[in-house]
Formats: structure tokens, sequence, C-alpha cells
């Protein structure tokens, strides 16, 4: 068994340096990375669903899912695909990172959890968005639990990891379904989760199409047996009202802080010289929350729950409703 992770090698942040042990072609435009410690020492643990950040050539930061086994802490396997309209993530990790390499990583975040003890357990993953639940299909796997998973791609050569999910989820419980780029051909999601049985979990992620049809069929389901994991903002609804300008106090500095209509509490807070940890900028992947401390947040992320927004905000996309806001910074 592999030493654990040296203390001294992973940073105040949870930030450390992993090594590029293999990279594969899964399916069209979809490459998987297997990470490894490069001292050979092992991995941080990780719950299944859970992302990190991975810090790329030129300086960009990105939250892929870890799509390999919870249980195996010698490697770290991501799946990227290649988006035609990257702003330089998966471009940099398809182009730029090759085998050997050592990239900074971490640290390890979990926003889409898995409950325990559910009687039945149901994935429904679109495009890449199988990374997380192939994670979560070898956790399941390995209780011995009760679960299906419902793999939607454009087509078989669209359709990553296949084989491995193919061992992993029980006989009769993995379907595929390809839909040639239009979504009438494909999974019927309405029909599949018409009528929610006792403590059934389902997950889902996906891109945004897929998401609304899988947030529309589950409106009837109790909230606390839905969970799902955006990879992109979903599109903002229209409004007629423009956000206004408000005041930032940082309790801990003491600084005052102005945040302009057309900028992000983040944005402010870096031209005064301090620094937020980032990643999505989107409210996607939890890596800039704080906690705040008086005011009332206009909350617009996709990760906090009702709990969570109690006290904690993303201060990359979530605004304040009135003039001042106060966060533990």
């Amino acid at each position: 068994m592999n030493a654990s992770l040296p203390q001294a090698a992973v940073n105040a942040m949870g930030v450390f340096e992993v090594q590029v042990q293999a990279i594969r072609l899964e399916a069209q435009g979809i490459c998987s990375f297997e990470l490894a410690d490069p001292n050979g020492h092992a991995l941080p643990s990780f719950e299944a669903g859970a992302h990190i950040d991975v810090h790329l050539p030129g300086g960009v930061v990105r939250s892929y899912s870890l799509a390999g086994d919870p249980q195996d802490n010698t490697k770290w396997l991501l799946g990227v695909l290649k988006e035609a309209q990257s702003k330089g993530g998966s471009k940099a990790m398809h182009n730029k990172v090759r085998v050997g390499d050592v990239l900074t990583v971490g640290p390890v975040r979990n926003a889409f959890p898995m409950a325990a003890h559910a009687a039945h357990t149901v994935l429904i993953g679109g495009g890449i968005g199988i990374t997380p639940l192939k994670s979560m299909a070898h956790a399941l796997a390995a209780q011995g639990a009760s679960f299906e998973l419902h793999y939607c791609a454009r087509s078989p050569k669209h359709a990553a990891f296949v084989d491995t999910l193919r061992a992993l989820v029980p006989p009769g419980k993995l379907h595929l379904h390809f839909d040639e780029g239009d979504p009438a051909k494909g999974l019927d999601i309405q029909a599949l989760l018409k009528s929610p049985a006792d403590n059934t979990h389902v997950y889902f992620c996906g891109p945004a199409g897929f998401m609304k049809a899988c947030e529309t069929a589950t409106q009837h389901w109790d909230k606390a047996c839905v969970h799902s994991e955006h990879f992109k903002a979903p599109e903002p609804e229209p409004t007629d009202l423009a956000d206004g300008a408000f005041e930032v106090h940082l309790v801990r500095s003491g600084a005052t802080i102005q945040v302009g209509p057309d900028q992000t509490i983040v944005r402010a807070i870096e031209l005064t010289g301090r620094r937020v940890p980032t990643s999505c900028l989107s409210g996607l992947c939890g890596a800039c929350v704080v906690n705040y401390v008086d005011g009332e947040v206009d909350h617009r992320d996709y990760i906090l729950n009702d709990e969570d927004r109690a006290t904690c905000m993303t201060v990359c996309v979530s605004r304040a409703k009135g003039k001042t806001l106060s966060l533990d910074l």
C-alpha cells in the first residue's frame, strides 16, 4: 500500500502536485487523464461525485470531476471533453498537457455527494456528464447497492467509459441511449421518472437541455431525493431589473470595497490587490465560497443548498440585494 501524501506536499490552500501517467482517447472528443503522485504516495481520499481544480498552462484553472474508483488512492481519473467554444480549459487539457507533465491540483471538493442508505439509485448522465456518475457507479458497485445507470450520448462513438460501465453496473441495469442529435429519439426522461419510489434517489449531470429535461421530470419528486450537478451555468432568466452597485465590507481586513453594476464581487476584490480562490467563475464549483456575516444575498449559484445559503455565498456570481454586504474576509 502506498504511503499517504506528506502534509508538507499540500499547501495551506489544499493544493499539491500530480503527474500525468496516461492519456487515453475514450470517445470522440473525450480524453481521460490518469493522475498520480510524482513520488508514488497515496493521493487524498475522495467520495463519489467529487471534483478538483486543475491549474493549467497559461494560468487557467478549471474544475473536473474525479471519474475513477474512490477506493483507489493510487491514481485519479479525469474525463475531459474538448469543447468547441472552450475558453481555455478543455483546449489546454487536450492540446498542451502531455504524459509526464506535472500539474498543480486541488483541493478536493464535493458539491454532488451521494445520499447514504438509498433503497435504489438512478444515475442519468448526458454526454461528458457521465464522469461524476462513473465514480458513483464504482462506489455503488463496491457496496453491492441497487442501482441503474442511463447514459445518453449522440452516438456510440461519443460515449466514453462504456466497457468499464458494463463491468460495474448490474446486468440489465446499464441503458445506453443514442439520439443522433435529435432528443426526441433519445431517452424519454419524463417516462423514466414518472413514478417516484420510496427512498429512491436520482442523480443527473449533463448539458443544459438535458439538465432542464431532468429538472422538469423530477418536479414532483421529494427534493431530498433529487441530486444534480451543472457543468455549465444555465442561461439566466430574462429580467427587466438591472444589477445595482453596492458596498462590500471585508470584516477581517477592515476594508470596504465598492462593487459596480457590471462587476462581480471577486473582480472588485481583485482590483484592490487581494485574492479570492476561483475556478469556474459561474457559481458551479464552490472554489470561491465565503461566509457572510451581515446583509442580504442575491444567491445566483448552482451548488449551495438552503442551509448553506443561510451563512455562505459564492462571490463569483452572487450579489447583494441591498446596498451593503459584510464578508468574513
